[in-house]
């Protein structure tokens, strides 16, 4: 069945929009095991719950939940809505593919930079001053920053993308 409002970039659409979904699904499987891993080994929780910036490795198990599980199944939610909402199709795919990539490079280097800050930091607190391991620390969490920049950069970049795609659908919808 044909659709007025899709047209010949469907399958790649299609195609991006189904990465969503599968990211989400690789992202929950990871998250939920991690949870599952703090809770479950009394070592692993004591390090995190205990060791200075152990609490870092807490922030990558969110991290990965919320921008990996929740917001890709959002993403992929509503690029599936909003075209049959609107009646046309979305407004970039290019768009499209750049917010998944940029997206998911962010959401992966902020978790492993979060968890390499809260490894590092907790095993060097262990024989070091609060002080040499912040020397340790922070330029891990400044270039976690970067990656969350991107994560940033790629919602700008949805939100753009869904802002043209909806922009005066009343005139594109009336005129058919």
């Amino acid at each position: 069945m044909s659709l007025p409002w899709i047209h010949e970039n469907d399958i790649e659409y299609r195609k991006y929009t189904l990465w969503f979904v599968y990211a989400c699904i690789i992202y929950s499987i990871i998250g939920f095991s991690w949870g599952a891993l703090m809770g479950g080994i009394a070592e692993f929780r004591y390090f995190v719950d205990h060791r200075l910036h152990g609490d870092l490795i807490v922030r990558g198990h969110t991290h990965i939940n919320l921008l990996g599980w929740v917001e890709m199944a959002i993403f992929a939610a509503i690029y599936y809505i909003v075209p049959r909402l609107v009646k046309r199709p979305i407004y970039s795919l290019a768009l499209v593919k750049v917010h998944f990539w940029v997206h998911n490079v962010g959401v992966i280097g902020m978790v492993v930079f979060f968890v390499m800050a809260g490894t590092m930091g907790g095993m060097a607190s262990v024989m070091s001053t609060p002080q040499e391991v912040e020397v340790i620390v922070k330029p891990l969490l400044a270039i976690m920053g970067i990656f969350g920049t991107l994560v940033l950069l790629a919602n700008f970049v949805w939100a753009y993308n869904l802002y043209k795609t909806c922009s005066n659908w009343e005139k594109a919808y009336e005129a058919r």
